[in-house]
């Protein structure tokens, strides 16, 4: 009797504990996650500028009608999708990279960390890096182009066209680090023998890379493709340190930095708010479809 009195404390003293573990990370959500996302949605109906009462500057859908009509916007937008152009060049680098890494020759170890050492270096000290290199008057870039050439090459950061090739450019090369070491993960987890099935059955190399290699990475490329999207719609440093003021004509703008733009330095948070809440949907919307179609690509045997 006494025992299961004891197993009875001690199954109420471990049913505490586990709602205690349970009300953190909940009560932290609560805090840091719904709290944020409902009051910007409260707040992309109004006018709200951080000073005025947000209950009295309520103006409806005003804020997202307006949006809509707003040539930064669309142009903004544009512009973030313009420099998705590198997710797949990224992803064919970083493959690439990997299955010559994933031979084993000497020195790969090396390698892996030079490559992955742009990913967590300091984002503004390597976009002040690359305005250097991309400097119109004694620029890497240019320096190289009138040595092969004796042309002078473009104004990178203050043409229209060239800002954004630079930026992809610079984005490339600081996320292709990681798509190496993924992609270098997922080839040695790939079981030899596939390669010597392959091999039996008289595959050549590219029958063997289309038809082994490709399917069983396909989950790593999936993931990659998820975590760039959604990083390619917050880009926000690259623009802000390397053009300033969004490039000439706003060429080089993203939806985040036209966000900031309207919400701290025309103190508009409301329309602020209101952006946010539109590039969560589009980021919702994308990542939701690539879900529902990964079944017919992604091999998940």
């Amino acid at each position: 009797m006494k025992s299961n009195i004891k197993l009875s404390k001690m199954a109420r003293s471990e049913e505490r504990w586990a709602w205690l573990f349970i009300a953190s990370p909940f009560i932290g959500f609560l805090l840091f996650m719904a709290y944020p996302i409902i009051f910007a949605v409260i707040a992309s109906m109004s006018k709200w500028t951080g000073i005025n009462s947000l209950a009295k500057s309520m103006c409806g859908l005003d804020n997202y009608i307006n949006i809509a009509k707003d040539p930064k916007f669309w142009k903004s937008l544009g512009t973030t999708v313009i420099y998705m152009i590198g997710i797949p060049i990224g992803m064919f680098l970083g493959l690439f990279i990997a299955m010559g890494l994933n031979r084993r020759i000497p020195g790969s170890r090396l390698l892996s960390t030079m490559y992955y050492v742009p990913v967590v270096s300091s984002l503004v000290a390597v976009s002040i890096l690359w305005t250097w290199v991309f400097n119109y008057d004694y620029g890497l870039f240019n320096t190289i182009i009138k040595v092969l050439t004796g042309l002078h090459g473009p104004n990178w950061l203050g043409d229209e066209g060239a800002v954004k090739v630079a930026l992809i450019i610079f984005m490339v090369w600081k996320g292709l680090g990681s798509s190496v070491i993924l992609y270098l993960a997922g080839l040695r987890n790939i079981p030899r023998d596939y390669y010597e099935a392959a091999t039996i059955d008289g595959a050549n190399s590219w029958q063997t890379f289309k038809s082994v290699t490709l399917p069983l990475i396909s989950p790593v490329s999936f993931y990659i493709i998820i975590t760039s999207l959604i990083g390619g719609f917050q880009v926000f440093v690259e623009v802000q340190v390397m053009t300033g003021n969004g490039g000439t004509n706003y060429s080089a703008a993203t939806i985040v930095y036209y966000l900031f733009d309207k919400a701290f330095k025309n103190q508009q948070l409301g329309y602020g708010c209101a952006l946010a809440v539109i590039l969560g949907i589009i980021i919702f919307i994308i990542t939701a479809i690539n879900f529902k179609y990964q079944d017919k690509w992604v091999n998940t045997d």
